[in-house]
């Protein structure tokens, strides 16, 4: 299982012109384009686009609900690792180690004592007696 850094951006509010585009859809299409390859080439791959609330100020002591656009993206932690060597290589600088996860210790059955075994079944006895008193009232 690979986990991932993720990255949400705001949507272009409006659309780019260039050689060939004409008409509103088509310059909003080539903005998200050049969006989405400028993000591509730095390894973020997109994922998806939201809308979400948003509680802004209005006013001095008002505050208000607004609706933005989102683009997530996602890349491999292996890419920002590298990038991390890279950098630190570049810096001469040393390079974290990963943290270390022990294992978990092994589970040990417990076994108990008669009389403890006793005492388990007594209170279990007595829930069980209370469970019904309060049923039948």
């Amino acid at each position: 299982m690979s986990a991932f850094e993720y990255r949400a951006i705001p949507a272009p509010r409006k659309g780019k012109s260039g050689k060939g585009v004409r008409g509103g859809p088509a310059k909003f299409a080539n903005a998200m384009s050049d969006l989405m390859n400028e993000m591509g080439t730095n390894g973020w791959e997109y994922l998806r686009a939201d809308t979400l609330p948003c509680e802004e100020r209005q006013g001095l002591t008002g505050k208000t609900v607004k609706y933005h656009s989102m683009l997530v993206f996602r890349r491999p932690l292996e890419e920002v690792q590298a990038e991390t060597q890279i950098a630190a290589e570049t810096l001469a600088l040393p390079v974290p180690e990963p943290e270390h996860v022990e294992e978990p210790a092994e589970i040990v059955e417990e076994t108990y004592t008669a009389h403890e075994e006793e005492a388990v079944q007594e209170w279990a006895n007595d829930v069980h007696e209370k469970r019904e008193t309060v049923a039948a009232e």
